[in-house]
């Protein structure tokens, strides 16, 4: 069984807004007193809370707090199990510390099962039925809609939406319509792709969604400057005015994230419909963005970092990847340490290091001459299909695509104490006699 994701609006009514609101405000309010549950017990009396001891003092919590019995046992439990999923990655040392939530940073919750609610869909639009709140209408269409499983309420930017699991057969599973094309994919800044076959060469031109609205963003931010912002320190709250004026700014950079993703759907949806082979780099987009240390160029390092985030190459890498693998296809990620697609000559794989203002590729060997970045993407090409010259290729040296979880495994440093003692355990396992008498001396 195939498991997918599908997210719809909601469109409640004035009452029911009220009680989604309620019920997100109960649900935070439990996150933190499950994580100062965790943390006090440990500082006072060295006991470590798990969740299960504290999925078994749920219904002594609801005796207390009465209003808690209004929501369903399974949807606390899914609330205490996102505690639990916290103190395990920090444990594990893939996240930070747990922190308490404000309500302006609590997203909603989750029903892990469906005895707390009924979708009244078929994939198109519909109803959501939801326990003690009622019946909501719901805008959105699913590709593919199989059988319901889970339900997370989420609010955000003031709008509440539906994201909801479906489970598919193999029937329903259909994979997506391609054809037995192969292309290279280079991401710029200027040309967001530069896309190359070997015979057709297609440049896609960046957006730039932000730079476009960053004229409106100033402006409405240079108003906001002049209201009377919050100070936690002084206990000032915020005024009207300044609200309304943070409203405006949100507005706009909200309409900025939806058309960036927008545009990726779309140009991801257009490269898989006629390719089934797909090469390209692979991308560290926190690290080509990292902000500049010191030096005169920092400027000039701001402006690229922000024309990287602007065409968004990280999700329309993402984008492109799961869609070909969805239609049964090929996504191959070079090596670009060892291939270096921008210094290499797709003619007879010489490499030449090249400056950023040397937008076309002249090979001093064999006289290749075409644009850079098609040049980039037609040696990337070349090495998935072992059509490079002077390269062999290795689809093991081939960095694998990256799964749907966002956990990392973090790298292991070892103390100086572990050092040592790797350093005992080899010493002790070397063979002792002539080889050990006649080792010359570190002295």
């Amino acid at each position: 069984m195939a498991v997918r994701r599908v997210t719809f609006r909601l469109y409640p009514t004035k009452k029911e807004k009220e009680t989604l609101l309620y019920h997100r405000k109960l649900h935070q309010e439990l996150y933190n007193a499950a994580v100062y549950n965790r943390f006090t017990q440990y500082q006072r009396f060295n006991h470590r809370v798990d969740y299960i001891e504290q999925q078994n003092s749920l219904p002594g919590f609801k005796e207390v707090w009465r209003e808690y019995k209004q929501i369903g046992a399974h949807a606390l439990q899914a609330t205490l199990k996102r505690v639990d999923y916290g103190f395990q990655r920090w444990f594990k040392g893939l996240a930070k510390r747990p922190r308490y939530k404000s309500i302006r940073n609590y997203s909603g919750w989750t029903y892990p099962d469906k005895q707390s609610w009924k979708c009244h869909s078929t994939g198109d639009n519909g109803y959501l039925e939801l326990n003690k709140i009622g019946s909501i209408q719901m805008r959105g269409k699913a590709r593919r809609w199989g059988t319901p499983t889970t339900c997370t309420i989420v609010y955000r930017n003031g709008k509440w939406y539906a994201s909801i699991t479906v489970e598919l057969t193999e029937l329903q599973l259909a994979s997506r319509p391609t054809d037995f094309g192969a292309v290279g994919i280079d991401f710029g800044c200027k040309s967001a792709l530069a896309i190359t076959d070997g015979e057709s060469h297609l440049f896609i031109e960046a957006p730039q969604f932000l730079r476009k609205a960053e004229a409106k963003i100033k402006q409405l931010s240079l108003r906001k400057r002049r209201k009377v912002a919050p100070h936690r320190r002084k206990k000032q709250k915020a005024s009207s005015r300044w609200k309304k004026a943070q409203a405006q700014i949100s507005k706009v950079t909200r309409k900025v994230a939806n058309q960036r993703q927008d545009w990726v759907h779309k140009v991801a949806v257009d490269i898989v419909s006629s390719n089934s082979f797909i090469a390209t780099e692979k991308l560290e987009v926190a690290q080509m963005t990292r902000k500049a240390k010191k030096g005169k160029r920092k400027k000039q390092k701001a402006g690229l970092n922000k024309s990287i985030l602007d065409v968004g190459m990280g999700m329309l890498r993402q984008a492109i990847e799961y869609k070909v693998l969805e239609a049964c296809g090929v996504f191959i990620e070079v090596p670009t340490k060892s291939v270096k697609p921008s210094q290499t000559c797709p003619g007879c794989g010489h490499q030449h290091k090249k400056t950023l203002d040397e937008r076309v590729h002249q090979c001093k060997v064999c006289g290749f001459t075409m644009d850079r970045d098609l040049a980039a993407a037609l040696v990337m090409l070349l090495w998935a299909q072992d059509k490079l010259p002077g390269f062999g290729t290795s689809l093991a040296d081939a960095d694998a695509p990256r799964s749907t979880s966002k956990t990392r495994e973090r790298k292991q440093a070892g103390s100086m104490k572990q050092l040592g003692q790797m350093k005992r355990q080899k010493s002790a396992t070397e063979p002792t006699g002539q080889d050990v008498e006649t080792r010359p001396s570190t002295k």
